[in-house]
């Protein structure tokens, strides 16, 4: 890949600029995309189906301009196209959710913890926190789920 293509980042509305701050903080020398799918917000009603039908058209959008990593900045995304978004990119770009970060914090520094999730009515019911909690086998997992 070239370090000159873009980072593209995907939300259902403009809650994914807070992401594309962050990565900007982190990497100062990259250029970003950011598509705000404000046309079918809030994805945390929608079905399973047309999420990833709009992650995938998004993801589309983002290969024809040339991104080298596709950061999904939604849970509600994250959580219901992922899996098929990485599939349908291939290997044009690396595709990143912003789930496995959470996860990976919460196992490194709440241990035996209770943890609070708000969220979408579809990241919650969707259980991917408790069952990527779970994967990484946190001793004690304790999930208060509020919508």
């Amino acid at each position: 890949m070239d370090k000159n293509q873009p980072i593209g980042i995907f939300d259902s509305g403009i809650g994914g600029l807070t992401v594309a701050y962050a990565v900007k903080h982190v990497l100062p020398n990259e250029n970003i995309i950011y598509f705000g799918d404000t046309a079918h917000l809030p994805y945390g009603d929608k079905s399973t189906a047309a999420i990833q039908a709009y992650a995938v058209k998004i993801c589309d959008v983002l290969i024809k301009h040339n991104c080298k990593a596709i950061l999904i900045a939604c849970n509600s995304a994250s959580s219901a196209a992922y899996q098929l978004s990485k599939e349908y990119v291939g290997s044009k770009a690396k595709v990143i959710n912003v789930i496995d970060p959470v996860i990976s914090y919460l196992g490194d520094h709440f241990e035996n913890k209770t943890i609070g999730l708000i969220g979408t009515k579809k990241t919650v019911n969707s259980n991917v926190y408790q069952f990527r909690l779970r994967f990484r086998k946190i001793k004690r997992r304790t999930i208060t789920f509020c919508q």
